[in-house]
């Protein structure tokens, strides 16, 4: 058989992962074998991440609501539920933001979806 050198096609392969694991503690980022295992563990977090970022941020907004609709003396559930009947439509994200930047115009949005 013919021999088959790797040489280019396998330090490529290498560097590509070395280069993922710049940054990583000490021979995390130095041996090929050991790095590759965090790249991959990495790789699946990060991927992970980007799903819980999106539940953690809604969470922090129905909270941050939730706050503000208490000091109205209402519920964060009548208050959506409220909202949805008086079809005001304002996302999660942005009721948030008003709870915290404008809470005089949030208070007059509770009252309004109330009546």
């Amino acid at each position: 058989m013919v021999r088959v050198k790797r040489g280019n096609v396998a330090r490529k392969r290498r560097k590509k992962i070395l280069k993922l694991a710049k940054g990583f503690r000490g021979t995390h980022s130095r041996l090929f074998r050991v790095a590759n295992q965090q790249v991959m563990k990495s790789l699946t977090y990060s991927y992970m991440g980007r799903k819980q970022k999106k539940r953690k941020f809604r969470q922090l907004w129905i909270t941050r609501i939730n706050s503000a609709a208490r000091i109205n003396q209402t519920k964060y559930s009548s208050f959506i539920n409220n909202l949805k009947q008086s079809k005001v439509v304002l996302n999660r994200k942005m009721l948030a933001q008003l709870s915290i930047l404008d809470p005089t115009a949030f208070t007059k949005l509770v009252t309004t979806t109330n009546k």
